[in-house]
């Protein structure tokens, strides 16, 4: 089985084009299973500051 930082909640943010779930690219995405380990494992490094970054744009928007 290959690892997936998948956590099911697949929407994607319209500004970053990410997966507000999980940080990747919808490309990510669709290339997961065919990506090399090594892809994949700098993919899983990258994505907390990914979704440090989304969370941090999302809080910076005006709701009202």
């Amino acid at each position: 089985m290959i690892e997936s930082p998948c956590v099911n909640i697949c929407t994607l943010d319209a500004r970053t084009r990410a997966c507000l779930g999980c940080g990747r690219t919808i490309d990510e995405i669709a290339r997961w299973s065919t990506m090399t380990p090594a892809d994949r494992s700098r993919v899983m490094t990258e994505l907390p500051a990914r979704m440090d970054a989304i969370k941090s744009a999302n809080a910076q928007i005006p709701t009202g």
